[in-house]
């Protein structure tokens, strides 16, 4: 029986990072956790950071670098608090489906570090407070993917 497990990513590994600017506070700290696991493992060269003005345009801009084929992963970041109308679910169904899309048709695997959440609150508990950094999570799920599929070839 042949198991695969993650192993180490080679440092010269390329990572993009996507991050909206919406709710900026909340991105910014999604961000430093993101960049805190990426720069412990990879050359700071071969990490790109995009900012977006918001979480509708992380597909599309996913979607750009992974057809560049100069990545060999991504992570999405960014915040989306639910509000007093149906407008979050929109934003976080088209998240949702646009990550997971470019994900399968460009063939890449993304960390996906996009907050859904009810509260203000809630997204700072998850932007590095008592629930950790979902930034930081984004980037060792990418990480560990790369490794994985590195490994079925």
């Amino acid at each position: 029986m042949k198991t695969i497990h993650r192993k180490k990513v080679l440092s010269s590994t390329k990572v993009g990072v996507v991050v909206a600017q919406f709710n900026g506070d909340i991105t910014e700290n999604l961000l430093k956790g993101a960049l805190s696991v990426l720069k412990e493992k990879l050359d700071q060269d071969n990490i790109t950071v995009v900012h977006v003005p918001g979480a509708v345009e992380i597909p599309l801009t996913l979607k750009r670098l992974a057809q560049t084929k100069q990545f060999d992963g991504l992570v999405a970041l960014g915040a989306v608090i639910y509000g007093e109308t149906d407008h979050y679910h929109y934003v976080c169904d088209q998240i949702n489906q646009g990550c997971a899309r470019v994900t399968l048709d460009e063939n890449i695997p993304i960390g996906f570090g996009v907050l859904t959440v009810r509260s203000r609150e809630q997204a700072i508990e998850r932007s590095g407070g008592k629930k950790g950094n979902a930034g930081a999570e984004a980037a060792e799920a990418a990480l560990h993917l790369i490794s994985v599929l590195e490994q079925i070839g």
